[in-house]
Protein backbone atom coordinates (compact mmCIF):
# COMPACT_ATOMS: atom_id res chain seq x y z
CA UNK A 1 0.00 0.00 0.00
CA UNK A 2 1.44 3.40 -0.75
CA UNK A 3 1.45 5.81 1.91
CA UNK A 4 -0.72 8.95 1.42
CA UNK A 5 -0.25 12.18 0.20
CA UNK A 6 1.25 14.35 2.28
CA UNK A 7 0.68 17.40 0.19
CA UNK A 8 -1.00 20.82 1.45
CA UNK A 9 -5.29 20.20 1.38
CA UNK A 10 -6.49 21.72 -1.46
CA UNK A 11 -9.62 22.30 1.12
CA UNK A 12 -10.82 21.66 4.62
CA UNK A 13 -13.69 21.00 6.73
CA UNK A 14 -13.77 20.94 10.49
CA UNK A 15 -16.83 19.91 12.09
CA UNK A 16 -16.82 19.74 16.17
CA UNK A 17 -19.69 17.47 17.41
CA UNK A 18 -20.87 16.71 20.82
CA UNK A 19 -19.50 13.71 22.22
CA UNK A 20 -23.08 11.65 22.01
CA UNK A 21 -23.50 8.86 19.94
CA UNK A 22 -26.32 10.90 18.23
CA UNK A 23 -24.47 13.65 16.71
CA UNK A 24 -22.58 10.76 14.75
CA UNK A 25 -25.15 11.01 11.68
CA UNK A 26 -24.35 14.66 11.15
CA UNK A 27 -20.72 13.85 10.94
CA UNK A 28 -21.51 11.09 8.11
CA UNK A 29 -23.97 13.29 6.26
CA UNK A 30 -20.74 16.12 6.53
CA UNK A 31 -17.92 13.08 5.34
CA UNK A 32 -20.45 11.97 2.56
CA UNK A 33 -21.08 15.89 1.37
CA UNK A 34 -16.92 16.01 0.89
CA UNK A 35 -16.31 12.84 -0.63
CA UNK A 36 -19.07 13.08 -2.73
CA UNK A 37 -17.66 16.45 -4.11
CA UNK A 38 -14.13 14.51 -4.59
CA UNK A 39 -16.23 12.16 -6.96
CA UNK A 40 -15.62 9.53 -5.01
CA UNK A 41 -18.04 6.10 -6.06
CA UNK A 42 -21.25 5.18 -3.68
CA UNK A 43 -19.24 2.11 -2.61
CA UNK A 44 -16.50 4.12 -1.99
CA UNK A 45 -18.61 6.59 0.21
CA UNK A 46 -20.62 4.25 2.53
CA UNK A 47 -16.96 2.72 2.89
CA UNK A 48 -15.93 6.33 4.52
CA UNK A 49 -19.21 7.07 6.27
CA UNK A 50 -18.72 3.85 8.10
CA UNK A 51 -15.32 3.65 8.70
CA UNK A 52 -16.11 7.98 10.02
CA UNK A 53 -18.71 6.77 12.43
CA UNK A 54 -16.91 3.98 14.02
CA UNK A 55 -14.05 6.15 15.01
CA UNK A 56 -16.24 8.90 16.23
CA UNK A 57 -18.15 6.14 18.39
CA UNK A 58 -14.39 4.86 19.65
CA UNK A 59 -13.61 8.59 20.25
CA UNK A 60 -17.00 9.36 22.45
CA UNK A 61 -16.82 6.14 24.46
CA UNK A 62 -13.29 7.24 25.92
CA UNK A 63 -15.49 10.16 27.22
CA UNK A 64 -14.95 13.71 27.13
CA UNK A 65 -17.24 16.39 25.83
CA UNK A 66 -16.49 16.18 22.40
CA UNK A 67 -14.84 15.01 19.36
CA UNK A 68 -13.64 17.07 16.15
CA UNK A 69 -13.33 16.01 12.60
CA UNK A 70 -11.79 17.01 10.07
CA UNK A 71 -11.97 16.66 6.45
CA UNK A 72 -8.84 17.43 4.00
CA UNK A 73 -9.55 16.96 0.18
CA UNK A 74 -5.89 16.44 -0.94
CA UNK A 75 -5.38 15.77 -5.04
CA UNK A 76 -4.97 11.91 -4.48
CA UNK A 77 -7.32 11.33 -1.66
CA UNK A 78 -9.24 12.06 1.53
CA UNK A 79 -7.44 12.47 5.14
CA UNK A 80 -9.53 12.34 8.14
CA UNK A 81 -8.84 13.20 10.75
CA UNK A 82 -10.99 12.11 14.10
CA UNK A 83 -9.77 14.34 17.12
CA UNK A 84 -10.70 12.93 20.79
CA UNK A 85 -10.64 15.16 24.49
CA UNK A 86 -11.41 12.12 26.29
CA UNK A 87 -9.50 9.57 28.30
CA UNK A 88 -6.05 9.17 27.24
CA UNK A 89 -5.75 6.09 24.54
CA UNK A 90 -4.61 3.04 26.50
CA UNK A 91 -1.21 1.40 25.38
CA UNK A 92 -2.82 -1.87 24.29
CA UNK A 93 -5.25 -0.26 21.94
CA UNK A 94 -3.00 2.43 20.50
CA UNK A 95 -0.46 -1.11 19.72
CA UNK A 96 -3.59 -2.65 18.14
CA UNK A 97 -4.25 0.22 15.73
CA UNK A 98 -0.53 0.99 14.68
CA UNK A 99 0.49 -2.59 14.58
CA UNK A 100 -0.29 -4.06 11.39
CA UNK A 101 -0.72 -7.29 12.35
CA UNK A 102 -3.32 -7.11 15.51
CA UNK A 103 -6.67 -7.26 14.57
CA UNK A 104 -7.82 -5.16 17.13
CA UNK A 105 -11.79 -4.45 18.34
CA UNK A 106 -14.01 -5.22 15.74
CA UNK A 107 -14.24 -1.40 14.86
CA UNK A 108 -10.49 -0.89 13.94
CA UNK A 109 -10.81 -4.32 12.05
CA UNK A 110 -13.28 -2.21 9.87
CA UNK A 111 -11.64 1.43 9.92
CA UNK A 112 -8.54 -1.28 8.66
CA UNK A 113 -10.55 -2.78 6.09
CA UNK A 114 -12.54 0.56 4.68
CA UNK A 115 -9.96 2.93 4.61
CA UNK A 116 -6.19 2.60 2.93
CA UNK A 117 -4.16 3.64 5.80
CA UNK A 118 -4.65 4.51 9.23
CA UNK A 119 -2.57 5.89 11.46
CA UNK A 120 -3.11 7.65 15.35
CA UNK A 121 -1.06 10.38 15.63
CA UNK A 122 -0.14 11.09 19.22
CA UNK A 123 -0.57 14.47 20.90
CA UNK A 124 0.20 15.99 24.14
CA UNK A 125 -1.64 14.42 27.37
CA UNK A 126 -1.60 11.00 26.17
CA UNK A 127 -4.47 11.33 23.29
CA UNK A 128 -4.16 10.48 19.85
CA UNK A 129 -5.93 11.72 16.42
CA UNK A 130 -6.90 8.71 14.57
CA UNK A 131 -6.34 9.79 10.79
CA UNK A 132 -7.77 7.51 8.24
CA UNK A 133 -7.07 7.91 4.57
CA UNK A 134 -8.83 7.26 1.48
CA UNK A 135 -7.03 7.43 -2.21
CA UNK A 136 -8.75 8.66 -5.03
CA UNK A 137 -9.45 5.95 -7.60
CA UNK A 138 -6.89 6.17 -10.64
Amino acid sequence: MNAPSRNTAVDVVELRIPAKAEWVSIARLAVSAVASRMQFSIEEIEDVKLAVAEALVHAIGRGGDRADLVCESLPDGLRIRVQNFGSPVPEAVNMAIVDEAAAGPLGVFLIRALMDSVDYDPRPGGNADLVMFKRLPA
